[in-house]
This record gives structure tokens, C-alpha cells and sequence, in this order.
């Protein structure tokens, strides 16, 4: 064992602040590449530090820094170079099971100190720790409160850190399914602020991406396969390409997988929400239940059926219509082909009726217009027939309507001596005429 030197770790003012207001911090400067192997001595170092009040976060990252620098399977680089200790372990010539032993030492005093916070400790790295804590058979108790660690960041985590293998010889497959199981249940009792929209929608994809590399497996059976794909709720997939994919593969390798059975993991499916190319796949899949295909066809027609709904608009009024316009939602039921006759039917029948009232309409306005006109014509006592020219002048300009032929016909029966001696007659003296100005 290395002593207590000054070389054990290394404080950094400019890259750490113990008050938790710094933003600049990196793991590697608190750590020399000689650090200490004493678990004991950096878990009372790492209470210091912790009574500083040094934030979560950074108490998170100086933990994966020292777990992943002296325990290389929880290191994520994959090419990381062999450590110190792992030549020790290597070159020890204790037994393996006294090296097995340091690991799981090493594993549940790393449980022991994780800060309680949430995202303080990456959920990928909680997740290799899951892992090296099930190879080394941990107590039970620190297994549940890492699986509880998990499942609270499950939409944190990445396929590959989740497909944690088995290793319970009882067990006939080779990932750990009834784990993961586990994980989904867990986070689908959380309250709504855990399992919000978006982190419901990153667990469910990420589920079916799992039973697709899950069922290439001959083992898994179809009541592991069926929990896991169920633990979902269906709201939760935005698309269902990725369970029927998953399902697809699982009815490859599984022949033998009765009718009744087939039918029961295709109920899974939303045919509503797969993709023009997974609905052209299902279609054509042989593997799928009659019933299933004729589902998925019956959606597609659908599908058809409002595109050609939204486009009828524009070929009845000539213009756009309001679904393509974005104004209205598409309507819920697809209309016939009959009950769209009737309608062109009823919009023609109604603008006969318009324009049958419009020639009504102007009809009466013709008639009213007629009786006005008589109306002014006999409104200067009746003096319509007089014959004097002067008289009918004044008529006619005042607006009335006389027949001016009629009375010239009469004017031109008059003999010119009868005309004389009306305008004698008529001829009113100068004096009078004065006095009656």
C-alpha cells in the first residue's frame, strides 16, 4: 500500500472552488497518476471534501475518476491502458477468488459513497457499476439501491451500457432481461416529474432497441419477450417501427411460436403508427397473422382515403381547400362516394334557388318602378290629354309619361280654321295680362 503523501491528491484553486460556485472543475487534477489504493483513506478523504460543501456534481466525477482509473471495467474507453492495479491483480499470486473478492470490496464501498442527488453520478457509469456489482455477486441490498439509482435516470442511459449480461447460471439467456424488466418497471412508478413526456418517449425507444438485440436470442421466451415490450405504455412510442421491428426478429428465430401467440404480440402494434416503409414490410410478411396484415392494409387505406378528402375541397370550389390551408383538422370519418354525390347535389339544388329568387326579385323591382312612373304621370289633375303644345311640354319635363303620338293624331284632325279660332280665343289682352302679373 502506497502511505499518506503528499502525492495522494492535489487541490487545484483555479479549477475548484470548495464553496460549489466554481464551473471549472476536472477529476484529473485532483488525482496524481500514483493515487492511492486505500479504500479506506480516500473514502475519509472524500468526507472532507463532502464537509467542504463541494457540490454533488463534482463529488460524482472525482468518484468515476478513481473507480475508473484503478477498477478497469468501469472505465468506458475500451482501448483505456491496464493499470497499476490490474497488474497487481494480474501478477498477485493470491487466488482468484481473493481477487474476486477486492473487486466486490471495491464495488460496495463505491455504492456506499455515492452522493443521493440525482444526476450526480452519470447513469451509464451506474450501469457498469451494475454490471461488475452482478459478475461479483454483491450483497443484495447495494444491488437494489443501484438498480434504484438506474431506474431513476433510466432516459440517461444508452443501449450499449444496458445490455448487461446474465450471470446466473439458472438463467438460459444471455442478457439479463428480468434486470432490465426490472429498470422499466421501477421508472413507471415514478411520479410524473420523473417519467415526463420526453423522458417516457427516450425509456420506450430505448426498450425497443433492446428487444431487438434481445430477441435474436433463442432462449428468451415469449412471456420475458411479451413483459418487457408491455412494461410500455402505448402513448409512449411516438412510431412503432421499432417493436415491430423487435417483434419481426423475434417470429425469425422463434419458428415455433404458436397462431394464438402471434396474434397476441401483434396486438402490441398501433398499425395507425408505423411508417409507409414498415406498413409496406407487414404487408408483405409472412410471418404475421392474417389478421394483423388486413389491419395494416385497412390503416393505409385510411391513410389514402383522408389525402383524398382534403383534396376534394379544391375540386369543388376551384380553389384550396381549408385542410390544406391548415385551418381545420381533417375530419374524423372519410365520407362516401355516395354521401359526397348527395352533397354536390344539394350545393347545385341551392343555387337554382338563388337564382330562381333573384329573377324574382328583379321582376318586382320592374313592376314597382312601373306603377311609380303612373303614379307621376297623373299627378297634374289629370291635364294629361290637353292639347296645348306649351302644357304637354311642361308634363314631359316634370317626368310623366304621355303618348305623344296620340296627340298629334289629334292636333293633325283639327282644320286650320278650327286652329285659327282657338288661338284667337285664346289670346289673353295686354292689359289683363299686366294686371295679372
Amino acid at each position: 500500500m502506497f502511505t499518506q503523501t503528499t502525492k495522494m491528491m492535489k487541490l487545484s484553486p483555479e479549477s475548484v472552488n470548495l464553496t460549489g460556485k466554481s464551473t471549472h472543475f476536472s477529476a484529473e487534477c485532483w488525482f496524481d497518476d500514483t493515487c492511492i489504493l486505500d479504500m479506506d483513506y480516500f473514502v475519509k478523504t472524500l468526507s472532507g471534501i463532502k464537509a467542504k460543501g463541494v457540490r454533488p456534481e463534482l463529488i460524482g466525477s472525482i468518484i468515476t475518476h478513481y473507480a475508473s482509473k484503478w477498477l478497469p471495467d468501469l472505465s468506458n474507453d475500451e482501448g483505456s491502458e491496464v493499470f497499476m492495479v490490474q497488474k497487481d491483480f494480474e501478477d498477485s499470486p493470491e487466488s482468484v477468488t481473493a481477487i474476486w473478492m477486492k473487486k466486490r470490496f471495491f464495488v460496495e464501498t463505491l455504492v456506499g459513497i455515492l452522493p443521493p442527488e440525482k444526476d450526480s453520478i452519470p447513469c451509464n457509469f451506474l450501469l457498469r457499476l451494475l454490471r461488475v456489482a452482478n459478475m461479483v455477486r454483491v450483497e443484495p441490498s447495494y444491488r437494489v439501491d443501484l438498480e434504484k439509482r438506474i431506474s431513476w435516470q433510466l432516459d440517461q442511459a444508452t443501449l450499449k451500457e444496458l445490455l448487461i449480461p446474465s450471470f446466473v447460471h439458472t438463467c438460459g439467456t444471455l442478457l439479463d432481461v428480468e434486470l432490465v424488466l426490472r429498470l422499466v418497471k421501477r421508472f413507471m412508478n415514478f411520479d410524473e416529474s420523473v417519467r415526463s413526456g420526453s423522458a417516457l418517449i427516450k425509456v420506450a425507444k430505448l426498450v425497443d432497441n433492446y428487444l431487438a438485440e434481445a430477441a435474436v436470442d433463442a432462449n428468451l421466451t415469449l412471456s420475458e419477450f411479451f413483459g418487457l415490450a408491455d412494461a410500455i405504455p402505448a402513448h409512449a412510442r411516438s412510431t412503432d417501427d421499432g417493436l415491430y421491428r423487435s417483434i419481426d426478429t423475434y417470429l425469425k428465430i422463434h419458428p415455433g411460436v404458436s397462431k394464438q401467440e402471434r396474434k397476441n404480440l401483434c396486438r402490441l402494434i398501433d398499425s395507425r403508427k408505423l411508417s409507409p416503409e414498415a406498413s409496406l414490410h407487414a404487408a408483405q410478411n409472412e410471418r404475421l397473422p392474417v389478421r394483423a396484415v388486413i389491419q395494416v392494409l385497412l390503416s393505409e387505406q385510411t391513410k389514402v382515403n383522408k389525402h383524398q378528402i382534403d383534396w376534394s375541397g379544391s375540386f369543388i370550389s376551384g380553389t384550396r381547400s381549408p385542410n390544406q390551408l391548415g385551418l381545420i383538422e381533417p375530419p374524423a370519418r372519410c365520407m362516401s362516394k355516395r354521401e359526397m354525390n348527395v352533397q354536390q347535389m344539394e350545393i347545385k339544388r341551392l343555387k337554382e334557388d338563388v337564382l330562381r329568387l333573384q329573377s324574382q326579385c328583379m321582376t318586382m323591382q320592374s313592376q314597382i318602378e312601373k306603377l311609380l312612373e303612373k303614379k307621376r304621370g297623373s299627378g297634374l289633375f289629370g291635364w294629361k290629354k290637353i292639347i296645348v303644345p306649351s302644357l304637354v311640354n311642361k308634363v314631359d319635363k316634370i317626368g310623366g309619361e304621355i303618348d305623344r303620338e296620340t296627340d298629334v293624331g289629334y292636333v293633325a284632325r283639327q282644320t286650320p280654321g278650327d286652329m285659327k279660332t282657338r288661338l284667337v280665343r285664346g289670346r289673353t289682352p295686354n292689359k289683363w295680362r299686366k294686371s295679372l302679373s
